[in-house]
């Protein structure tokens, strides 16, 4: 009996993928909501500019630690999966819609956008979880087109408030938080537990840290720690390299529009890229995004000189390969570990990751009183380096 229930769920699984698809575009809608309105959430408090690169981190922070107790307690791997991400979802959305209240004070601002990154914690790497469940070949492809939600979810506020709904910044929070309910309610109702789901049943509350001997999970995390140096930093900065490029050329492209579309674009690329991982392997398109996105790093400075066609074409092919990555090390992390420990070490690599990116996202507000405001990305070209020396020890070519 259990057989037939096992190959019921693997017929399941085609027509699961798109739901979670869908579900996670709609959760991770919640990441830039704040970045998205952030003008209008200044004026309303009060927050000086000199402390935006704290607003645009406190997501991350949030994330980091929500990430760092679901891998210590193996939520994901202990329970449901399907549950964590509906609770996670309600109170990532209850967290995002305290941005509605009239009068809202600087540390309620930043604990809101806190508890939302903490409660992501429980949508983003649980996703993962859910589509490695369902997928034992084919999760580069898989988790090509999860990411690529992440990718478009977290560009829709910026869609939002560049077209005349974003007039009004709280459209942009409540259309964000009722996706995010409907989102979390479609996977409960609709995504059982997978056929390749094995729970862990003991709480191994070091069972993080001993990932790390394994030297392909090693070598895949570090290469996705180079990543994410470079990813949410780039992410965070694209309104100011287009408001930059608008004041030195004294023109006015709309930044709001160009941010979700250089972003979005990298939600085609995740899902392309997990195509050609069928051929060539996770590893070598993982390097391959890391070359480019590195080569584009170094060149960004003369991004600014050029004329506007040429500046937005140079910038959408960044948001192409910047991201495209990101799925591919996430299959190279889930197929390195044992079926009981995808879920923390999925969970474990993306806390230190999104650590990283707090650091390069400071690093970016500092550079930019050192620096002309031109070469401030210059510096994330250390993520890619180090993410090609990892992969380049011994190869990750599969």
């Amino acid at each position: 009996m259990s057989n037939v229930k096992h190959s019921a769920k693997l017929k399941l699984g085609a027509y699961i993928l798109p739901i979670i698809i869908v579900s996670q575009f709609a959760c991770t809608s919640l990441w830039f909501a704040g970045n998205a309105v952030l003008d209008d959430l200044v004026l309303k408090t009060g927050l000086g500019t000199e402390i935006i690169g704290y607003v645009l981190s406190s997501v991350q922070i949030g994330f980091i630690l929500g990430t760092l107790v679901f891998a210590i307690l193996m939520i994901a791997d202990r329970y449901s999966p399907s549950k964590v991400f509906m609770i996670s979802a309600f109170l990532a959305a209850l967290c995002n819609m305290v941005l509605l209240f009239q009068d809202i004070s600087n540390a309620t601002l930043f604990m809101a956008r806190l508890g939302t990154g903490f409660f992501l914690a429980g949508i983003y790497p649980v996703g993962m979880k859910i589509a490695a469940d369902y997928y034992e070949k084919g999760l580069g492809k898989a988790l090509g087109y999860l990411v690529g939600a992440l990718v478009l979810g977290t560009a829709f506020p910026h869609l939002l408030q560049g077209l005349k709904l974003g007039e009004d910044y709280t459209i942009v929070i409540k259309i964000t938080s009722l996706l995010t309910i409907l989102g979390g309610a479609s996977i409960f109702f609709m995504v059982p537990n997978g056929p390749y789901r094995k729970p862990s049943k003991v709480l191994q509350l070091r069972a993080g840290m001993t990932l790390f001997r394994i030297p392909a999970f090693k070598k895949a995390a570090i290469g996705y720690f180079g990543h994410m140096w470079e990813l949410y930093a780039f992410w965070a900065f694209i309104p100011f390299a287009v408001k930059t490029y608008n004041s030195i050329h004294n023109i006015h492209l709309p930044y709001s529009l160009w941010t979700f579309s250089i972003i979005g674009l990298g939600g085609i690329s995740c899902a392309i890229g997990g195509h050609f991982a069928l051929k060539w392997g996770s590893g070598k398109v993982a390097i391959i995004s890391l070359l480019l996105s590195g080569f584009l790093c170094m060149a960004s400075p003369l991004f600014f000189l050029m004329p506007p066609y040429l500046f937005l074409l140079a910038f959408c092919l960044w948001g192409l390969f910047v991201v495209s990555d990101s799925p591919q090390f996430s299959t190279l992390v889930a197929s390195a570990v044992p079926l009981e420990l995808k879920g923390t070490a999925l969970t474990l690599v993306n806390c230190i990751g999104f650590s990283i990116s707090i650091i390069s996202i400071q690093l970016l507000t500092f550079w930019l009183e050192v620096v002309d405001s031109s070469y401030i990305f210059t510096v994330l070209t250390i993520g890619p380096v180090l993410g090609i020396w990892a992969m380049g020890k011994g190869g990750l070519n599969k």
